[in-house]
């Protein structure tokens, strides 16, 4: 009996270490522009000078065939608000610098209704936690093939949630 489950446990370990879902595979997102304990820095927000943050990512799945963005955020009263929203951003395509409105297209944000980013202003004490995820996608989403201010978080999310094989996501925090 040890002998048999000596084997099964042997098995199971090389079954998690060869198989897909390993760490050092695994989709993820990062920002060279983001602090220490991901504190987002006061120059991406209403605070500084209000550009959007440097991102990039690594381990995407091959077949994507391109990505899509969304930042944002869950107040304590519920609801969404999003500050970035972004597709059509090429397969080859593994990095945003900061500010860049090159690459892509750029939605509408909850802020000011506006094309582009919307620089969080945190209100109320304490941290809040904002979310960038980047979508893999392994189609094109059904949205126009320019920037619009029409494109809103739920019509980029309900565009992508058939043609999505990955995503991965940066929590980072900011307090005024």
């Amino acid at each position: 009996l040890r002998a048999s489950l000596a084997l099964a446990a042997a098995l199971a370990i090389a079954l998690i270490l060869s198989g897909p879902a390993r760490a050092a595979d695994t989709f993820t997102l990062t920002s060279p522009g983001i602090g220490v304990g991901n504190a987002l820095p006061a120059k991406y927000t209403c605070d500084g000078v209000a550009t959007s943050p440097p991102i990039s990512w690594t381990n995407a799945l091959r077949g994507a065939k391109g990505y899509a963005v969304v930042m944002d955020h869950v107040p304590p009263e519920g609801g969404h608000h999003w500050y970035w929203l972004m597709w059509g951003i090429p397969a080859k395509t593994a990095a945003i610098a900061a500010n860049s409105t090159k690459v892509g297209y750029l939605g509408g944000n909850s802020v000011n209704k506006n094309v582009g980013y919307a620089p969080p202003c945190s209100q109320g004490p304490g941290a809040k936690t904002y979310t960038i995820t980047v979508y893999a996608l392994s189609g094109t989403p059904n949205l126009p093939k320019r920037s619009s201010a029409s494109v809103t978080r739920d019509s980029l999310l309900s565009s992508i949630s058939g043609i999505t094989i990955s995503k991965a996501a940066l929590n980072v925090t900011y307090s005024r």
